[in-house]
């Protein structure tokens, strides 16, 4: 297999959700840590070149010669290259799909915006537009809670897949953005934190040892410290 290399930074949860899939999949690859804190035309190469012609976003993922970007686009392409974690036969796989771009005009919109209002950039952020958000979260994270009400270990039942790393990319940092979550999100959150190579958020991706956050809430949100 062609070698891999991922391009992220610490508060970035669309470098986490690739990062831990990558590390529960046991795969050998290569991180960068890239500083998203200068601007885009100042950051290293190769990254600054290939991200900058792909939205100058992390994450960018690189596989020999062919590079990715966009989070939820990069889980697809290493499921389909590792064979892991895509769902089981054309009906997996399409579930996977389905629920990548749910949270990516959800969760993944409402919550990582909380977060930057409420705990990065509070004046960058009409009150108005933080109550939409949080009416958005809430109406999203319900959605997810009725989902697993039935009682499924993970979202496609009780196999791991891509769809689990999306939608709890961001969650980790729940505290940040001032939410609450369900019990059953708490659960199997809990869950995704007790496979082998799970690490929190800050963990994963700080190549650092002492990284701290610039946020005003510097913890990470823990689901098996949390009282369900």
């Amino acid at each position: 297999m062609n070698p891999i290399t991922l391009y992220g930074h610490p508060e970035s949860g669309h470098s986490y959700k690739v990062k831990l899939m990558l590390d529960v999949a046991k795969v050998n690859y290569t991180y960068r840590q890239v500083d998203i804190l200068v601007e885009r035309d100042a950051r290293p190469e190769p990254f600054r070149s290939l991200s900058l012609a792909r939205f100058g976003e992390v994450p960018l993922v690189s596989i020999g010669q062919t590079h990715y970007v966009q989070s939820n686009a990069i889980l697809i392409e290493l499921a389909d290259t590792l064979g892991l974690f895509g769902g089981s036969g054309r009906k997996g796989t399409l579930s996977c799909k389905e629920w990548l771009m749910w949270e990516a005009n959800k969760l993944g919109l409402s919550l990582p915006h909380l977060r930057l209002a409420r705990n990065y950039f509070p004046d960058d952020y009409p009150p108005g537009a933080v109550q939409w958000l949080a009416s958005r979260f809430k109406e999203d994270i319900g959605r997810l809670d009725k989902e697993l009400r039935d009682g499924r270990r993970f979202i496609l039942d009780d196999e791991l897949s891509i769809a689990d790393f999306s939608l709890a990319g961001y969650l980790f940092w729940s505290n940040q953005a001032q939410v609450d979550l369900p019990g059953t999100v708490i659960d199997w959150l809990g869950r995704i934190a007790s496979l082998e190579g799970w690490q929190s958020p800050y963990a994963c991706l700080s190549q650092h040892p002492g990284y701290e956050t610039f946020g005003l809430v510097k913890e990470e949100f823990d689901p098996r410290l949390a009282v369900v």
